[in-house]
């Protein structure tokens, strides 16, 4: 029982193709929606002097190298994958659809990300908590950004359950990226309660 099987495995699927498998779970699985739950939970971390201390960069930094990590091992991921859209069936098909798709998100992201705008001044920091007066420009970013981002991380985890039926991923796969997953629904339920 404990030694493998001395045969190929019914579950093989080319190196390349391995290599962008596991590049996209580790960018779009792992690291684009803990960047995501940095910025969301993290602007105000334990220890830090609120509300006398606002404009904690903690987040922010831990936001930014996420996210360029994540798209960058997404571009890796898409380059590795190049020439091999060819899928057979629709689970192939939809999966590159829904990749190309993803991966230009990723990117519009990051542009969008270096063009945001200044967030503007403090207005009163008694009334306002740590919220600041953002310009027109900045809004409408802070719109697009957020939900542009929470949009993909869920699309990304439907291709990525459509790459694993595409390859006939070993089904071992599945349960731990659902675990993977669950524990990151529960993290973001439970610090949206506190």
């Amino acid at each position: 029982l404990l030694t493998p099987p001395s045969g190929p495995s019914e579950h093989h699927i080319a190196g390349r193709m391995a290599w962008h498998a596991r590049l996209m779970v580790l960018g779009w699985g792992v690291l684009l929606p803990l960047g995501a739950l940095a910025a969301r939970f993290f602007k105000i971390v334990p220890g830090q002097d609120w509300p006398q201390q606002l404009d904690n960069k903690t987040w922010w930094h831990a936001h930014r190298l996420l996210q360029y990590a994540g798209v960058l091992a997404m571009t890796a991921g898409l380059g590795l994958a190049w020439g091999f859209g060819h899928g057979h069936g629709t689970a192939a098909r939809v999966h590159a659809w829904l990749g190309w798709s993803l991966c230009i998100a990723g990117w519009v992201q990051v542009a969008s990300g270096l063009l945001r705008g200044g967030k503007g001044g403090p207005a009163d920091a008694r009334l306002r908590g740590d919220h600041y007066d953002m310009t027109r420009w900045r809004m409408g970013f802070e719109r697009l950004h957020k939900s542009l981002g929470w949009l993909a991380i869920a699309l990304a985890w439907a291709g990525i359950a459509l790459g694993l039926v595409a390859a006939d991923a070993p089904r071992w796969m599945a349960v731990v990226l659902t675990l993977w997953w669950s524990a990151l629904v529960a993290a973001f339920v439970r610090l949206q309660r506190q």
